[in-house]
């Protein structure tokens, strides 16, 4: 059920092994920070928010990845270049992590790409994302080839099809245009709509590994988040409860990658995280006899005895 046949790629993101074969490597959480709403923000246009507590927040983020072996990066999101500029200096002057960028808008995107071109932060950077939405994909690629982009994410969708098919055949026709050896890393969001639809992203995640061989993920915090009559139905403890089941059941399935919402939130998101992956390197067991590959699995840290009288077993 879990193997997958096709040779899986395994990219290195900073100090991070991502993809491979399911059970092997953690998935890769993504957070977002400074996003619409986020209580951080003061005044966005005047670039004011909360230093101590982003600093807080990026801090603890970081202390739950080393304590669980679970990699983790922040994605930041600003409207403009000259926001995003603000945001990488103030980032990079916390941590030599990797970061994300996440803007909609292709020009100003790219112009915050220049920028972290110049600082000499490419190998850091985690370029979110190339779309099916975007006007000039040839041209933005290009663009980003010249600034030296190794890490990508590519955002896949068909809004004929919303069926798994529907990404596989999205994400196809992406990289006909994008090229398989264009960048070091190609990172795949299945685009989750809602939460019931977030099954047909985990599949999509299977389909693409056994086709193409890339690590893929999805955005399981896009359903959860969006469905905003479960906090209206069960309060903020209710709306916890579905967000970080909804998360670790998406991690149990395929999963390289998960955009996990609000940073604010990852002292609940981790252990949801840490107990799907730890369960699915015993299902991974259970039917090939084999354990992790990576030390630093969950499954080493906290279960190492465990580990090693399955491995007599086997």
């Amino acid at each position: 059920m879990f193997t997958i046949e096709k040779e899986q790629k395994v990219c290195q993101v900073g100090p991070w092994k991502v993809g491979g074969q399911p059970g092997d490597n953690p998935p890769l959480l993504i957070s977002s920070m400074f996003h619409k709403g986020d209580r951080l923000l003061e005044k966005r246009k005047e670039g004011k928010f909360d230093r101590e507590k982003a600093a807080k927040y990026i801090k603890r983020q970081e202390e739950l990845s080393e304590q669980t072996g679970i990699p983790a990066i922040t994605a930041m999101v600003a409207n403009s270049a000259e926001e995003m500029k603000r945001y990488v200096d103030f980032y990079t002057g916390l941590t030599d992590k990797p970061f994300g960028i996440d803007m909609w808008m292709e020009g100003p995107r790219l112009e915050a790409v220049k920028y972290v071109s110049e600082l000499g932060l490419m190998d850091r950077l985690v370029y979110n994302s190339v779309t099916p939405w975007d006007k000039d994909i040839p041209g933005q690629v290009e663009k980003m080839k010249e600034m030296g982009v190794k890490h990508v994410v590519v955002q896949v969708y068909d809004e004929n099809d919303p069926t798994p098919q529907g990404r596989v055949n999205s994400f196809r026709k992406m990289m006909e245009v994008i090229g398989e050896d264009t960048f070091e890393t190609i990172l795949v969001d299945t685009s989750v709509m809602n939460l019931p639809a977030t099954s047909f992203s985990n599949v999509a995640d299977k389909m693409i590994k056994e086709e193409f061989g890339v690590p893929s993920g999805l955005a399981t915090s896009n359903g959860t988040f969006m469905w905003k009559e479960a906090r209206e139905m069960w309060g903020n403890e209710g709306f916890s409860s579905m967000n970080v089941s909804a998360q670790a059941i998406a991690t149990m399935f395929w999963c390289d990658v998960i955009f996990y919402g609000p940073q604010v939130i990852a002292p609940r998101i981790f252990p949801a995280v840490v107990s799907a992956a730890l369960m699915l390197a015993t299902f991974v067991y259970n039917e090939t006899g084999r354990l992790p590959s990576n030390p630093e699995h969950p499954l080493y840290k906290f279960f190492g005895d465990f580990a090693e009288i399955l491995k007599k077993q086997g």
